[in-house]
């Protein structure tokens, strides 16, 4: 894996949707597969543009692209029992029915996601998503602002609740673990959600 850092100019991060298809221009000639990148904004004001943290598979190439700040082969070793901190912009969410009662094709009731607002949800949510592989020690929840998007080709727009977690892990399968910061945790990954920091303490 490689992790990068990218300044985009504010005018191509205004839209959360656009900051994704900016990433993507990164790696030419693959537009037709599936992304394979999480990303995090770290830093964005007028003015300045975003500072945006990128974890991607491939190298993200750097020809034609003044954007690329730094670049480096990102190798990770994990041990059970090893203590981390960590830092996750995420969506929490839950799916429930559709409060209409409207009909998806197979004529069932249709399935939304709504976010998780209350703090005590959200820490559920989060030990839910790193049960598999690690123990929570400890936990900051910061509640952010919604994160308005609009997709220009489909003429559609729509908002996401983002939270950022920091907190202190404990490894108990690495091999899961390892999987999680690969996969990403939790939906919204096109608008900036998903990817996992670690640091060792």
């Amino acid at each position: 894996m490689y992790l990068s850092k990218i300044l985009l100019p504010f005018q191509k991060a205004k839209n959360p949707y656009d900051i994704h298809r900016e990433l993507w221009h990164m790696f030419p000639g693959r537009e037709d597969e599936k992304r394979d990148f999480l990303f995090r904004v770290e830093k964005q004001e007028k003015g300045y543009g975003a500072m945006v943290l990128m974890q991607s598979d491939q190298k993200p190439s750097s020809a034609n692209n003044d954007y690329l700040r730094d670049n480096r082969k990102y190798e990770i070793t994990l041990a059970k029992g090893q203590s981390l901190r960590f830092r996750l912009r995420a969506n929490p969410v839950k799916t429930i029915d559709d409060e209409a009662g409207r009909l998806n094709r197979k004529g069932e009731i249709k399935k939304c996601r709504v976010p998780l607002i209350h703090e005590d949800e959200q820490k559920k949510w989060i030990e839910r998503k790193l049960e598999s592989a690690c123990l929570l020690d400890s936990l900051l929840i910061q509640q952010e602002v919604p994160l308005y998007f609009r997709k220009t080709a489909e003429q559609r727009t729509g908002k996401i609740q983002t939270v950022l977690f920091d907190g202190v892990i404990q490894i108990e399968h690495p091999d899961n673990f390892m999987a999680i910061i690969k996969a990403g945790v939790g939906p919204a990954k096109a608008f900036g959600c998903g990817l996992i920091s670690i640091a060792r303490i």
